[in-house]
């Protein structure tokens, strides 16, 4: 996991000059404050966006019950039909205390495996497996974000077809689906744009290009991506805090793999836009996980805020609060210091430090961490074997009554 803030130089090359030695002229301050304040906007719209859209995610076979809960839960409402049943790879993962204390390690380990690679093998190699495997997650990722804000444009006599992808494993009553996705033609428009976004990504490795798959991964983690409650989230951004830390001041591993790795895991904007144009390349950086794992947290306050069913969303816009000051905190240091910060440092306090303070000054500390959530495929399929069970009791009086 790429989680460092820092400034990218053209790979491997030195801070302030490019791969073929010739010296970089200094990025201006406009240039800098342009790039650092961007990709602040850009970390804010996948969390904020990704945060509603969880909230459809999670009680999407039961939305109507949680309509009246404020102008946020209105937004969510207005789509709640869209992409409704598309697939049962559409629900949420939900991560438990257990998948969270593991976490931190599973990351080092891909992470040194990563270095590691890049050190022994041909870089150039490495990377075209990595932009292939990418192009196609970035082309399913991006249709996947899209769709919603697509389904706006088609008019109403749009001919849409539907159609079902379905591919099981043997026979009989030994039957068993491993992949059900159901489908339109208005799911197969936003695919094909998305492909061209995605030659693009993968002839030219443009920045803008690498951003669009950038923030559709990010939206898609913080959407489908969900803690089951606060202390597993505090365990998970505990985990990570340490993870961080460790591997940007204790090694130069993650900066390392982080220039290398020529893939979209991470937002870039030019300090020298103004100067070059959109073929600038004296890049700022963002690892998603500095905006996936604090969003997974501030939407999980999201839905505590319905939950309460008070009208109010005080938490998650607390954490939002937190998580601008956060990260403006990293920018500000790496730039007073002039060296990579690990975000995490200042995101990880920030978010789960301003909600317990509210939740103290209102006396709902344990309403807080109280809250639960259950994960919607075992609630999926107790409901299955509810609406199956009376079917498979009178199979089984037949089989009496055969006897």
């Amino acid at each position: 996991m790429d989680s460092a803030l820092s400034d990218q130089h053209n790979g491997s090359a030195e801070a302030g000059t490019p791969a073929n030695g010739t010296t970089r002229p200094p990025s201006t301050p406009e240039g800098i404050a342009l790039a650092y304040g961007s990709l602040l906007l850009m970390a804010l719209l996948p969390i904020f966006f990704g945060a509603l859209r969880s909230v459809r995610c999670a009680r999407g076979k039961d939305s109507e019950s949680w309509e009246g809960h404020g102008p946020l839960w209105h937004h969510q409402a207005s789509n709640r039909t869209l992409q409704r049943g598309k697939s049962s790879s559409e629900m949420p993962e939900t991560i438990t205390s257990r998948d969270a204390a593991r976490f931190p390690i599973i990351a080092s380990c891909t992470l040194l495996g990563l270095y590691l690679f890049f050190k022994i093998f041909s870089q150039e190699y490495i990377n075209l497996l990595l932009s292939m495997y990418f192009f196609v997650l970035g082309i399913l990722a991006l249709s996947h974000t899209i769709s919603p804000f697509m389904n706006k444009f088609f008019p109403a006599n749009f001919p849409n077809r539907q159609y079902q992808l379905l591919f099981t494993q043997g026979s009989g009553e030994n039957k068993e689906e491993i992949i059900n996705y159901e489908f339109d033609t208005k799911d197969l428009a936003c695919l094909g744009l998305s492909s061209v976004v995605g030659v693009w990504y993968l002839l030219r490795k443009h920045w803008i290009a690498n951003n669009l798959f950038g923030l559709a991964f990010s939206l898609n983690g913080v959407e489908l991506l969900h803690l089951n409650n606060v202390s597993t989230g505090c365990i998970l951004l505990g985990g990570l805090f340490i993870y961080d830390i460790f591997w940007v001041f204790g090694t130069n591993v993650m900066v390392t793999v982080a220039k290398s790795f020529e893939a979209p895991i991470k937002l870039v904007f030019p300090q020298d836009l103004l100067e070059k144009g959109l073929e600038a390349d004296n890049f700022a950086m963002l690892g998603l996980g500095d905006i996936v794992i604090p969003g997974i947290f501030i939407a999980l306050l999201l839905r505590f805020d319905i939950s309460l069913k008070k009208n109010t969303h005080t938490y998650f816009y607390t954490s939002f609060a937190a998580y601008i000051f956060g990260l403006g905190l990293t920018i500000f240091i790496m730039h007073i210091f002039k060296h990579a910060q690990p975000a995490l440092l200042y995101l990880v306090p920030a978010c789960i430090g301003f909600p317990v303070l509210v939740a103290l000054a209102k006396g709902e500390v344990a309403e807080m961490f109280s809250y639960e959530e259950s994960n919607p495929k075992d609630t999926a399929a107790a409901t299955e074997s509810k609406e199956e069970s009376p079917e498979a009791s009178a199979s089984k009086r037949l089989e009496k009554k055969e006897k």
